[in-house]
């Protein structure tokens, strides 16, 4: 059953008669999204220090904000999470997940280098995994003046950034030279074909619709042969070995659900450490909705608590 918080949540959306996202114009809807996060975010937490940073990719500078947590000292020398922001990779910018950025930092005793990377349809497929990987190079050259550790850098993300952290963990593998000790992948897309069950099952009704999906892809993936290319689905990656331990968190109600659970499948098949976290009774994007539902903020401790324990295990 879907939980009465979430329930109540996609009946006031649908009395007050918000828009869907795919109704909207490209600018309407990254406007909405960033300015409808007051109504269910909670107020940003206090951390020790925010810093504007940029870091230099091919294609130009790419903007960074970077945390650090609670009770750290300027100078101490951290664990780090690099993070990507969700929305479909057309949505979504540092200020819609600056309260995630700031939980994680404090809850997982890290910082937290969040990443503004090129969205669609301005720049497509495969600009945002560039930047990624791009910007996670940076901070790990640049580890010395950040006071990060650059063997305890993590990756994570949560929808299109989920895939983005699957994506650049392999890349990383597969470069030799940018090691990922964890990879925080909370509800990812990782099949552009959007062919599992849940597709089906979960496509209308539940905020993240059918339609919604396909105008993000429509946008990030014009060419549909690229949807065979691993950078956009990683799932379809035949080399699934020697990645970094993983948490997967999946939604009940998410029109993503089996392809997180399938690539959790796949991760632990090829004999990483993968645990994948099932919330039955939430739908898409809920972790970021500590304001009005509960189970958000039960879902940041563990994602926080994980990467705190994967830190301690690279340390």
């Amino acid at each position: 059953m879907l939980h009465p918080q979430a329930r109540a949540l996609l009946d006031l959306i649908e009395q007050r008669q918000i828009p869907p996202t795919h109704t909207l114009s490209v600018a309407d809807a990254r406007a909405y999204y960033r300015d409808r996060r007051a109504a269910t975010q909670p107020v940003p937490p206090e951390v020790a220090q925010v810093r504007e940073l940029q870091a230099s990719g091919p294609h130009g500078a790419i903007p960074l904000r970077s945390y650090r947590p609670l009770g750290s000292a300027p100078d101490e020398v951290l664990p780090v999470l690099v993070y990507y922001h969700g929305g479909g990779w057309v949505i979504g910018d540092l200020d819609t997940h600056d309260t995630l950025c700031r939980e994680l930092a404090t809850g997982a005793g890290c910082a937290v280098v969040a990443v503004d990377y090129r969205m669609s349809p301005e720049h497509r497929f495969p600009a945002a995994v560039d930047d990624c990987i791009a910007a996670t190079q940076w901070v790990h050259a640049h580890a010395g003046e950040l006071h990060v550790d650059a063997t305890r850098l993590a990756v994570g993300g949560d929808s299109a950034g989920g895939n983005l952290a699957a994506v650049i963990s392999i890349a990383a593998r597969d470069g030799g030279d940018l090691p990922i000790a964890f990879q925080l992948l909370i509800y990812p897309a990782t099949d552009a074909h959007r062919s599992h069950a849940s597709h089906t099952e979960n496509g209308q009704g539940y905020l993240l619709t059918k339609d919604t999906i396909a105008y993000f892809s429509d946008h990030y993936l014009p060419d549909r042969s690229d949807y065979d290319d691993w950078r956009a689905s990683p799932l379809l990656r035949e080399d699934l070995a020697k990645l970094p331990p993983a948490l997967l968190l999946t939604a009940g109600f998410d029109p993503l659900r089996d392809e997180g659970r399938a690539y959790a499948e796949r991760l632990t098949a090829a004999g990483n450490r993968a645990s994948c976290v099932c919330f039955e009774r939430q739908i898409h994007g809920f972790i970021l909705m500590g304001k009005v539902l509960d189970e958000a903020n039960t879902a940041v401790a563990l994602c926080a608590a994980e990467l705190r324990r994967a830190f301690g295990r690279a340390a």
